[in-house]
């Protein structure tokens, strides 16, 4: 584990205590009042760390990339660009990549750049249209970017509102339906996919997303999303909300992708591309870019802007069945590999290390919130 032991147990004493209750609630006038949720509080402690990690997400503040180029005789497709929802839009975009290659007719022998997410979905939608996808990338699971996801299926930190297109809109909208129907479709424990409650917690009322924005479009997807009552509110901020959603495992779901794809009879070459020379000399006469961060060197795009997110990881608790965002933008996710806490947004930042401070500041965020919960 990079982040020291005694660094999490010098500074527990910081967060472990003086948590009060505050006995703040919700109300609201449609709901009904019912029981509190028997909610199981995370046991947020330094010892009780397994691992931390740190990655890249690839962000592009006018939105992901889905279009086509020609790059010598090859058609290229790209399908990068998506932020913190590379997981969430994968079977979308990727969906979308798919169209937009058959409608130029160009689809002979393909191949497939990146072996995350991404690059597995488009080269699975591939196979399902009855095309032979060979996937080359310089890594592969569990050294890609998809593996240190955290797995909500939630649109986040993908564009920045003053520079969406009516295009993108379109684009995004049509992504974010097909892929949360997809997952449905691969839920249980075979894919590491599951339905689970999420908890979003806020000081102050939240807004419903303005109808020119990209996510309402996104929101009428969630089923039983509703306020909290103060009667049903666990926790001690003053608005919650629940709504349902699904957590993806990328452990367990990657790997059950890459056995899909070799079954089907694809084939995975491990190459590192320098740039479009690379690209254009490929045998496979349609390419599809899908090397996220990565095609800012390669096709050259200047507004891909990595952002590091960190991640701590406790022992593994059963019990806890529900999923949380925080009001200090701080995340749990309950999931078989540990209980995944996140809360880091660093833009610009380069780097994979992971910093001791960062650790400790989630840590102590999400441990507010789980030692105030009330029974």
């Amino acid at each position: 584990m990079p982040t020291s032991r005694r660094a999490f147990l010098g500074a527990a004493s910081v967060f472990l205590g003086g948590c009060a209750v505050r006995r703040t609630s919700v109300t609201s006038a449609s709901a009904p009042h019912t029981a509190r949720p028997a909610l199981a509080p995370v046991r947020v402690s330094p010892d009780r760390v397994i691992r931390t990690i740190a990655g890249l997400r690839p962000y592009r503040a006018p939105g992901f990339v889905v279009r086509s180029e020609k790059v010598g005789d090859r058609l290229v497709v790209h399908n990068y660009g998506h932020g913190g929802a590379g997981i969430t839009l994968s079977w979308g975009t990727s969906y979308l990549a798919v169209q937009e290659a058959q409608r130029a007719g160009e689809m002979r022998e393909c191949a497939v750049i990146g072996c995350g997410v991404v690059g597995l979905s488009t080269a699975r939608l591939l196979q399902e249209r009855g095309f032979h996808p060979t996937i080359y990338s310089r890594e592969m699971p569990p050294s890609v970017t998809s593996n240190v996801a955290g797995g909500l299926w939630e649109p986040v930190s993908i564009f920045a509102h003053d520079r969406v297109t009516p295009e993108f809109r379109r684009q995004f909208a049509e992504a974010g339906r097909y892929a949360f129907r997809r997952y449905q479709s691969l839920a249980g424990e075979r894919y590491g996919v599951r339905w689970l409650p999420l908890y979003r917690l806020a000081e102050a009322a939240p807004q419903t997303p303005a109808p020119e924005s990209p996510n309402s479009d996104i929101e009428p997807l969630y089923p039983e999303k509703r306020a909290l009552t103060a009667a049903e509110n666990p926790f001690s901020v003053p608005f919650v909300d629940r709504r349902y959603s699904m957590l993806i495992e990328p452990a367990i779901y990657l790997a059950e992708l890459i056995r899909d794809f070799e079954i089907a009879g694809g084939r995975i070459v491990v190459r590192e591309f320098h740039g479009r020379e690379d690209v254009a000399a490929l045998s496979e006469g349609t390419v599809f870019n899908c090397t996220g961060l990565g095609a800012r060197t390669l096709f050259g795009d200047a507004e891909l802007t990595p952002v590091k997110g960190q991640l701590a990881f406790l022992l593994p608790q059963p019990e806890v069945d529900y999923m949380t965002i925080g009001p200090q933008g701080t995340y749990m996710f309950p999931r078989h590999d540990g209980i995944l806490l996140g809360g880091s947004f660093e833009t610009g930042v380069e780097n994979t290390t992971v910093e001791e401070a960062t650790i400790v500041r989630i840590l102590r965020d999400n441990a507010a919130v789980f030692n105030a919960m009330r029974g």
